[in-house]
């Protein structure tokens, strides 16, 4: 990819998960630190073992964590830096605002049930480990001059967090905490099991904004049950809902926002890998809402200006709809609408537009 950035205005990014974003030094540090044996034990080696350029399944990909999440899950220390250190990578990448999104239970190690990454029992509750993500993410915004929010994932394979998820959410609402969202392995069917509808019947009685992953690499049909049945208001990739397209026409009809991931598609085989009949290239043509995000960027090796670069080479997208991307993600951010209010009209001067300017 060129050298020059792709798009070096002020951007939004709605899609990244931060047990993705893990700095490969602060995974040694507290490994060694925690003395937990990783299989790699320098920074390089680490992500020569976790990083990967050509595509794989989704499953193998979720098989990544597995190496790494040892090393930061249950340490107080390593999940607030995380956290503060995310805020500062996405500050350098030119972003002004970003809702990160994790598994409270996948950070901790008490009081959840199985405990995860073959930890012991400590002491660590997702409820702390929430408050101490928010801590990490409030240093970073005052230390960065960036706004950051954060997502609470439910997770498909264990419906029985999704009710925590859900209090924690409203527990912690606009104390960061903006959203619940839905991940995970699309092709296990467990929406109609009752513990993930009931979190989002919850969510929707208490206002908490909704995403769901959805048709990344699923079907369809996974996209409709998320609108229809979990109500979201936000599709995770959504790639595949362009497979239906009645489907498709109702969603750009309700201007539903597709949270989109161009490098993260082509390595984890959610798309055809040729970039020039990627789904964003039939987005950007009908102009769908959908935003550009990095979804995992330790383990994809990417900054954001890869996606960017690849949607300006590959699908020749232009500087107007890279601006006209990111209002759209402002737009659908899950920010009350007076701090909504006032990202769009950061973007609008960054943009050299008037207010009144629409799409």
């Amino acid at each position: 990819m060129e050298n020059k950035a792709a798009f070096n205005k002020p951007k939004v990014e709605l899609h990244v998960h931060l047990d993705g974003s893990f700095k490969p030094e602060t995974i040694v540090y507290f490994a060694k630190k925690r003395q937990i044996k990783l299989q790699a034990d320098t920074a390089d080696s680490l992500l020569k073992l976790v990083s990967y350029k050509e595509p794989l399944s989704l499953t193998e990909f979720l098989t990544k964590f597995n190496y790494y999440m040892p090393a930061i899950a249950g340490d107080r220390e390593a999940i607030k830096r995380i956290a503060y250190e995310f805020v500062e990578m996405k500050a350098k990448e030119g972003v002004i605002y970003v809702e990160v999104r994790y598994s409270p239970h996948f950070l901790a190690n008490s009081k959840v049930d199985p405990i995860p990454w073959g930890q012991k029992e400590g002491d660590l509750t997702p409820d702390e480990v929430v408050d101490l993500v928010n801590q990490g993410l409030r240093e970073g915004e005052r230390d960065f001059n960036i706004k950051a929010r954060s997502i609470l994932c439910c997770m498909r394979h264990m419906p029985n967090w999704s009710e925590e998820v859900v209090e924690l959410c409203k527990k912690y609402k606009n104390d960061t905490v903006v959203a619940i969202d839905l991940a995970g392995d699309e092709s296990l069917n467990c929406i109609a099991d009752s513990g993930h509808k009931k979190a989002y019947e919850e969510a929707v009685r208490c206002g908490i904004h909704r995403t769901v992953h959805a048709g990344e690499v699923g079907p369809a049909s996974v996209v409709k049950e998320a609108v229809e049945v979990l109500k979201a208001e936000r599709i995770g990739h959504g790639y595949h809902t362009i497979d239906d397209p009645v489907l498709y026409q109702e969603l750009l009809k309700k201007k539903m926002h597709f949270e989109t991931c161009p490098w993260s598609s082509y390595l984890t085989g959610a798309c055809n890998p040729d970039f020039t009949k990627h789904p964003l290239t039939q987005f950007r043509k009908d102009k769908a809402n959908y935003s550009l995000s990095t979804d995992d960027p330790l383990i994809f090796g990417s900054t954001l200006d890869l996606d960017y670069s690849i949607a300006k080479k590959y699908m020749d997208f232009t500087e107007e709809e890279f601006q006209r991307v990111n209002i759209n993600a402002a737009q659908s951010s899950f920010l009350p609408e007076n701090e909504k209010k006032e990202l769009l009209e950061k973007l609008y001067q960054a943009y050299g537009m008037m207010l009144s300017t629409g799409f």
